[in-house]
């Protein structure tokens, strides 16, 4: 938790989409559905409506602000609601004034315009209100405790990793990288737009084994190769994460903006469990920059990634299927 000094709003400015329409190269616009952002997920997918030819999306809004905002003793005066798209990919912020419904209300509502040759993949939206407080104007007062994730090529609406998984021969492939690899059944790209699991051809039935849609001990064995390779990808893309984290200039990390930010978000509380997202990201931080205690850590990473691969159930179950197997071979 940041401290201020000066007086805030204890609560979270709460964020809505209201409404999603795409501008069409030819100047038609298409009103997507309320299907294309999730509210629970609070994530917008723009390629929910199968356009690729899009120029730009209006994104409709509505904020409301903590009790006490406009209040008559409230320590601040020319209070400003601003909703701003940051992209750390293209470096592209983006940000608009929004209205106040009523004089003496707390909703605010607008709308924000988003250029598609300005985006490459997903872009964050959060709402801040500043005001003047002691003499000082655009300070923040209160803003959104979490983002919207706003995606300019997903079809559907999900806040979740991202993940590109793609074939090829280490031996034999183009990327001339992998060839260092040969002999691993897979590696994790963490460099590029999504993270990408590059799964090596040339090691014999694995292909084979993670197409396959057969029951039995097969599917046993498939979901556990599966849970182990999520392990890794859980694994490598938390270190990429903490490893490139940008810092405030007294010195505390600042949660990044694209996937680096969800998966940060999703795995710090079983690293440093008991501790608020933002004081846990710094104890990891330290920890990784300091003189001693990252090591102690790796524990809990794994450990972090190895429940979101549901690493357990799918070696439980495999255990399970053995069992009857061996059993039924005994009979």
């Amino acid at each position: 938790m940041k401290i201020y000094p000066y007086k805030r709003l204890n609560r979270p400015v709460a964020l809505r989409v209201t409404s999603v329409s795409l501008r069409l190269s030819d100047g038609t616009r298409d009103q997507l559905e309320t299907s294309a952002y999730s509210t629970q997920q609070q994530a917008v997918a723009l390629g929910i409506a199968g356009h690729t030819d899009w120029v730009a999306v209006t994104v409709g809004l509505s904020a409301t602000l903590p009790p006490g905002a406009n209040a008559p003793d409230a320590g601040w005066s020319d209070l400003e609601v601003l909703a701003v798209l940051t992209d750390g990919e293209t470096n592209i912020r983006t940000s608009v004034r929004l209205e106040q419904d009523r004089a003496d209300g707390r909703d605010w509502s607008g709308s924000l315009e988003v250029f598609r040759d300005d985006h490459a993949g997903r872009a964050a939206l959060a709402v801040h209100a500043v005001a003047t407080v002691d003499g000082i104007r655009g300070r923040a007062v209160a803003e959104t405790d979490r983002s919207w994730v706003i995606d300019m090529v997903s079809d559907e609406p999900v806040r979740g990793l991202q993940l590109d998984v793609q074939k090829a021969s280490f031996s034999r492939t183009s990327r001339e990288w992998l060839h260092a690899y040969a002999d691993a059944p897979w590696i994790v790209d963490t460099s590029a737009r999504v993270p990408t699991v590059f799964v090596n051809t040339d090691v014999e039935g694995v292909m084979d084994l993670l197409d396959s849609g057969g029951s039995g001990v097969e599917s046993k064995v498939r979901d556990l190769l599966v849970a182990q390779m999520s392990t890794d990808v859980w694994t490598a893309v938390f270190h990429a994460a903490v490893g490139d984290l940008e810092v405030e200039l007294g010195g505390a990390p600042v949660f990044p903006t694209d996937w680096k930010g969800e998966v940060l978000r999703e795995m710090l509380p079983d690293v440093v469990p008991g501790a608020h997202v933002e004081q846990a990201l710094r104890e990891v931080h330290r920890r990784r920059t300091g003189d001693a205690g990252w090591a102690e850590l790796q524990t809990r990473i794994h450990y972090a990634a190895v429940r979101r691969a549901d690493a357990t159930k799918a070696l439980g179950n495999a255990i399970r299927s053995l069992e009857q197997m061996n059993r039924g071979s005994h009979l």
